[in-house]
């Protein structure tokens, strides 16, 4: 029907027509997917949900005299410094170290703190501590380096997340006899409550669920800049089984985004605890999907009725856990779902409103003409199996 070149043509006269998903799903009813797809040149997907697989790449410049770092602590959150002198990165769910502390926040204030509140924190513009201890060398003759930085003060700033978007996700529950703490968040025993952390049919990669409309090079909307999908995500699994219209059944495609952190918008990158688990990092994320032909618009037209998630008992400490059964996203979304005779209480880990919100902005963005959509340079592969680790510790010798 058309092509990117010629949607972005219409974007650059403001006269394009774009949709949220959500707007999409609403009307496809009542008008259909025929007249939409000739209609709608563009569809915006959202979601904001704990995407611990995150973290950023920083440059801090070189000292005078130099530095070769190979220990850093940023409000005593350890990142990672093996690679060049001056290059770091710090993920997202690293916890304080409280011997890298210095005169940061004390003990007390720091104890729920992690990588993803600093750079919360860097990306509203505020003062991060900064204690560095060097390797000494010819050329890197410092040994040790204090300061404070700001996003202002240092070079590169860009978030680098290994996986992001899960294409669907699990509902956690907890089966046994005490509380569990989880990356799910706290599940109370004998199945009292229930916890899931995708948003169903408004999130992003449901909406594509083949994985034809992006790719690699695709610009998307990231902590409320642009970004870019950089790669696959790791534990991509596209092979997951699938529904008759393509959805799977659990955990599938992943994608790795990256962006500049010095343009992002601290509303949509945020640090976050889990108790007895760690720190995260909730972060907002939106696709648009160009709309070439019908089946984009069929796609994107799938419900939550249309969508389950495997329902797994997180009481067994395996890493394939029993499940009990599937349960559509529209279930989960009344609040409670049915598990053995039992009515149980369930809650999303991912902000429903603001996962819209992302939509409606990436929208905004489009309409204005400040945003343009990007060909991807390669596809993302759909021929990923998952390999699990314990398989080959006892077929591998190291004789």
């Amino acid at each position: 029907m058309r092509t990117i070149a010629q949607i972005n043509d219409k974007i650059g006269d403001r006269a394009a027509v774009v949709w949220t998903v959500q707007e999409l799903k609403a009307r496809v009813a009542d008008i259909g997917v025929t007249q939409i797809a000739k209609q709608v040149d563009v569809i915006t997907t959202g979601t904001f949900e704990p995407m611990e697989s995150s973290g950023a790449i920083i440059n801090l410049g070189h000292t005078d005299p130099p530095i070769k770092i190979r220990k850093c602590w940023l409000d005593g959150v350890p990142a990672y410094a093996g690679f060049g002198a001056v290059d770091l990165y710090l993920g997202a769910t690293q916890a304080v170290d409280y011997t890298g502390i210095g005169d940061g926040p004390d003990i007390e204030e720091s104890r729920e703190r992690g990588g993803g509140h600093v750079i919360e924190d860097l990306i509203a513009g505020k003062l991060v501590s900064l204690r560095a201890i060097g390797q000494v060398t010819d050329c890197y003759p410092r040994a040790s380096f204090e300061t404070t930085i700001t996003r202002d003060t240092i070079n590169q700033f860009y978030l680098f997340n290994p996986r992001n978007l899960y294409q669907n996700f699990i509902v956690g529950v907890n089966g046994g006899d005490r509380p569990l703490f989880t990356y799910l968040g706290p599940l109370q025993p004998r199945l009292s409550n229930a916890v899931y952390s995708n948003p169903g049919a408004i999130s992003p990669l449901l909406n594509d669920p083949d994985l034809k409309s992006i790719g690699i090079g695709t610009q998307i909307f990231l902590g409320g800049g642009v970004g870019y999908i950089a790669w696959e995500g790791t534990q991509h699994f596209p092979l997951q089984k699938r529904l008759p219209n393509r959805t799977p059944v659990g955990p599938a495609a992943t994608v790795a985004l990256m962006g500049d952190a010095k343009q992002m918008n601290p509303k949509w990158v945020r640090g976050c605890y889990l108790k007895n688990y760690g720190p995260s990092l909730m972060l907002g994320v939106g696709v648009p999907l160009p709309v070439l032909n019908e089946e984009v618009v069929q796609c994107c037209a799938v419900q939550d009725r249309d969508i389950v998630a495997p329902v797994v008992d997180f009481s067994i400490p395996r890493r394939v856990r029993p499940t009990f059964g599937l349960v559509s996203y529209a279930q989960l979304k009344t609040g409670r779902i049915t598990i053995e005779g039992k009515s149980v209480r369930v809650a999303p880990l991912a902000s429903i409103y603001l996962s819209q919100q992302i939509a409606l902005e990436l929208k905004q963005w489009i309409e204005s003409g400040t945003f343009t959509l990007t060909e991807p340079v390669a596809p993302i592969p759909t021929n990923r199996s998952f390999i699990p680790q314990d398989l080959w510790g006892s077929q591998i010798s190291l004789e």
